[in-house]
């Protein structure tokens, strides 16, 4: 099965956004991967529905919204309002996982789950069959250009087996220090998506980056 790249716009230079949606637009990417930070789950802020908006308006690919802030359930409606095509929310920021899960179907937006590195797969138990997609944060949620943790690739595996246990639909995303260094390991593992910032766009090509990982040579585990 094909793999998806979803280049993240946080690492774009923000004087230039319309040219870095543009580069995607008419790269080999596949999604436009959003963060959202709102300096209480993680500490830094990025942008909110405003500028989801905005992006999501000149966007002709699917917008990948990733939501690490707290208490998510308060803001599902505006931002599928605001043009997102899926959104992941953190099972550590939701008291009734379940609920927000279903509150974003009802939005009308695909669902997604999101595990810091130190949470265990099995969280996801009890509503992978709900899931549209499963991100497994190969670093810690917060800030671009960090180095990717090893260690999560058998996360990676154990969600692979979780999907295939439950027959589950969801997609495996990973995001964190994703680059060609480790992008075989990752999608051999069973990983899906690949989100990757700083490897696009402090490249010198952010193009043939995108086309490079859209285009790396992996043995998935086949697990949908």
């Amino acid at each position: 099965m094909s793999h998806f790249v979803a280049p993240s716009l946080l690492a774009a230079d923000f004087l230039h956004l319309d040219k870095a949606i543009d580069l995607v637009n008419t790269s080999e990417a596949d999604w436009f991967h959003l963060d959202v930070m709102d300096g209480s789950f993680v500490p830094n802020i990025s942008f909110g529905q405003f500028i989801i908006e905005q992006i999501a308006g000149r966007a002709e690919k699917y917008v990948d919204v990733h939501l690490m802030i707290d208490d998510p359930s308060r803001y599902i409606d505006s931002f599928a309002r605001a043009g997102a095509s899926g959104l992941t929310v953190h099972a550590e920021a939701c008291t009734h996982l379940h609920r927000v899960i279903q509150q974003m179907k009802e939005a009308g937006v695909k669902a997604g789950v999101a595990l810091n590195p130190h949470t265990p797969v099995s969280v996801l138990e009890n509503v992978i069959e709900d899931l549209d997609l499963v991100l497994i944060m190969t670093v810690n949620p917060g800030f671009g250009g960090q180095q990717f943790i090893y260690q999560s690739i058998p996360k990676v595996r154990q969600t692979a087996e979780l999907i295939t246990t439950h027959n589950s639909r969801a997609l495996i995303e990973v995001d964190g220090g994703i680059g060609e260094q480790n992008a075989a390991k990752v999608l051999e593992a069973g990983a899906r998506v690949l989100v990757a910032g700083s490897s696009v766009f402090k490249s010198d090509d952010p193009a043939e980056a995108i086309r490079r990982l859209k285009h790396i040579d992996a043995n998935p585990v086949a697990y949908v």
